[in-house]
């Protein structure tokens, strides 16, 4: 274990924190966070930087109690402006102001922008170092200042479009590269400028991003305020990496677990943001075993009952997540919204209705066999069919009711589901079997 003592150059050479910043990050979250600071403090702020970025939320909070907020401000300087402001919303709020306060004022004015913008909008994803010209200006000097800009690699990189703005700043239009290096030197802009194909307001969602860019194919996506002036862009890469963070997340969700828990995260962390989604399990457990309770005299005088009720509660929990599997899959791909609720209830019921046919058959013939009962294996066929048809119908409908009342789907379906799933199962299984206790 590496201590403040230990060298830390061969602990981590330059050559290991330049290749592998994310394994040296996972490395220094296995210490003490007193122990992390030291090393980071030690090295340059160049290398310092990529290592901070890749490190979890949790592990940025609690190294703001250890690493001086210059040391940080220094590290912040030589990021991408997103990924600095990512860096400064994982930290408490006493921690922030002294780090900002130590920035550069042009790096400050930058993630004062993005921190300003609720996180995921194009206003808190975009690089506000955006580079334009005017369109009133010579082919000729605008490749001089291009040239000029080159060795400012973090505002040329990836550089597609030159986009064109007016004497207020607004945005006017763009200009291939590719058609402004083969123009005549003494020609003006505008006799080159194309109509800006797509662009976003500042407080546009992720998903209109996502539409935007998809429709129209572009590497990135000017941002505009409100007077349509040009204060940004939305690049591909950054979106694809919020995209995946996304998916991750959504995972996580599903199974009660917080968005921002990474597997090295620490132990508090994750029991802090698990338990109470466990709490809330169990108080939907309980609900169920409560309708279990209400057929407690017809179980006691039928046994088989209670042998076949997580057969039926089970499948019913299947098919449900089935339903909901697909319906979170085409809200995050915008294949469908809140306005194609009656197709999709209507396919799934005709789903649900069809397996629980075939289920509720096979599972009857396998009763008859083993319990020779033409009772029992009735309610049970009947008590199949029914709750796979309501977990089917469920497992689209609450997804989209959550989508619609501005909740996360992912969050809380799974758990709404399950407490849907079992008391269907439970109460269709146990009160089929009380209308038919004649037969049992």
């Amino acid at each position: 274990m590496t201590s403040p003592e230990t060298n830390d150059e061969e602990a981590f050479p330059r050559e290991y924190l330049e290749r592998n910043p994310a394994e040296a990050a996972r490395r220094l979250e296995q210490l003490a966070p007193a122990e992390s600071a030291a090393i980071l403090s030690s090295l340059d702020p160049d290398l310092r930087a990529p290592v901070l970025d890749a490190l979890s939320p949790a592990a940025v909070d609690d190294l703001a109690d250890h690493l001086e907020p210059e040391a940080f401000a220094a590290a912040l300087e030589r990021l991408d402006p997103v990924h600095g402001a990512t860096l400064v919303r994982a930290m408490a709020e006493q921690h922030r102001q002294p780090i900002l306060d130590r920035l550069a004022p042009s790096v400050r004015q930058d993630l004062d922008l993005l921190l300003r913008c609720e996180p995921g909008t194009a206003g808190a994803m975009m690089d506000p170092r955006v580079m334009y010209l005017q369109r009133n200006l010579k082919v000729g000097d605008a490749l001089a200042r291009l040239r000029q800009r080159h060795f400012q690699r973090r505002v040329t990189r990836g550089l597609r479009l030159m986009l064109i703005v007016d004497g207020a700043g607004r945005l006017d239009g763009m200009i291939p590269l590719q058609d402004l290096a083969l123009a005549e030197l003494d020609d003006l802009l505008e006799d080159y400028m194309q109509p800006v194909s797509t662009f976003v307001a500042m407080d546009a969602p992720r998903e209109e991003i996502v539409k935007q860019m998809d429709e129209h194919r572009v590497s990135s996506l000017p941002v505009v305020d409100a007077q349509q002036r040009l204060i940004g862009t939305v690049r591909y890469e950054e979106l694809m990496a919020a995209a995946k963070e996304d998916a991750v997340g959504d995972i996580q969700a599903l199974f009660g677990v917080s968005r921002s828990e990474q597997a090295l995260s620490p132990a508090w962390f994750a029991i802090r943001k698990r338990l109470p989604w466990l709490q809330i399990n169990l108080a939907t457990g309980f609900l169920a075993s409560a309708v279990v309770g209400l057929f407690e005299d017809t179980i006691a005088k039928y046994t088989a009952l209670a042998v076949l009720l997580p057969l039926v509660a089970g499948q019913s929990g299947n098919t449900g997540a089935q339903a909901l599997a697909v319906a979170i899959r085409g809200l995050a791909l915008h294949e469908i919204s809140i306005t194609h609720w009656p197709k999709l209830l209507g396919k799934e019921l005709l789903v649900g209705i069809a397996n629980g046919v075939v289920v509720a058959l096979t599972v009857a013939l396998c009763v008859y066999l083993w319990s020779h009962s033409v009772g029992l294996t009735l309610v049970i066929a009947l008590a199949m069919l029914l709750s796979m048809v309501i977990a089917c119908a469920s497992g689209a409908a609450v997804p989209l009711l959550l989508t619609r009342f501005g909740q996360d789907p992912a969050q809380s379906s799974s758990i709404l589901l399950t407490t849907i799933t079992d008391v269907a199962g439970f109460f269709t299984f146990l009160g089929i079997a009380g209308l038919f206790i004649g037969l049992l």
